[in-house]
């Protein structure tokens, strides 16, 4: 059996156990954010790199609710004389506090949103004080990991906690440890991740729990069209004023 086709029926594994893992998260994040836009909340999607930071925003089919969080702090200042004594390019558990609250501050998060948080290992300072101080703004948290990964790394953050360990409700996108799923001999680094595709079908499906949810309560969410199609652009301006307008 080629590996191509190896592959197919690895991640055909892999979406199944996350199923079985997690559609009782799922479900609960459906109803949360669908909860939130009712109220109209607005639900936030932070992600260390990868799929998700890309797959849930302004796309066809997706929610126009869904807002990216995104922040860093770039600092421009070489001198290979510092540089070759190590000195700058640190981040100390204050900085990262300062970062996040700086952030949190200058951004359009409220109390009653909600922040869906991704990073597969779950271990660094940022995505776990992000959580931490979100959650201390009345913000309800998702957060988005691989348990069998992230369980067996060290926090690096200074409380030692891990992002499972920091958030509200937890969605295991069931990828295994070390991420990759195949391998080969004569090769010695596995290949082939699961986290991103794991994170996008649970995403997904907590977007249809939303979509029904809202639609059974009588206020369907706006939802974004393809702007491919001969009228996309200007129904997809009317689009993002309607949802400027009802706030869902």
């Amino acid at each position: 059996m080629s590996l191509s086709r190896v592959y197919f029926e690895r991640i055909r594994e892999q979406i199944a156990i996350l199923e079985r893992r997690s559609l009782e998260s799922i479900e609960r994040a459906a109803h949360v954010c669908a909860e939130c836009l009712l109220r109209r909340g607005v639900i936030h999607v932070y992600d260390t790199g990868h799929l998700v930071s890309r797959e849930l925003i302004n796309r066809a089919g997706g929610l126009a609710a869904f807002s990216p969080l995104q922040f860093d702090l770039q600092v421009t200042n070489t001198n290979p004389y510092r540089e070759a004594q190590g000195v700058g390019a640190q981040t100390t558990p204050e900085t990262v506090r300062c970062i996040v609250r700086a952030a949190l501050d200058r951004s359009r998060v409220l109390s009653g949103d909600v922040l869906i948080i991704g990073s597969v290992s779950g271990k660094t300072p940022f995505p776990v004080e992000l959580a931490i101080q979100a959650k201390e703004r009345g913000v309800f948290t998702i957060g988005l990991t691989a348990l069998d990964y992230s369980s067996k790394l060290q926090s690096e953050h200074e409380s030692g906690k891990r992002l499972f360990e920091v958030v509200d409700l937890v969605i295991d996108n069931a990828a295994p440890y070390g991420d990759a799923m195949l391998s080969i001999e004569g090769v010695e680094t596995a290949f082939c991740p699961a986290s991103g595709i794991g994170a996008a079908v649970a995403l997904w499906a907590v977007v249809a729990g939303i979509v029904e949810r809202m639609v059974a309560a009588g206020s369907p969410p706006t939802l974004l069209a393809s702007i491919n199609r001969p009228d996309g652009m200007e129904r997809y301006k009317q689009t993002i004023e309607n949802y400027k307008q009802r706030g869902y």
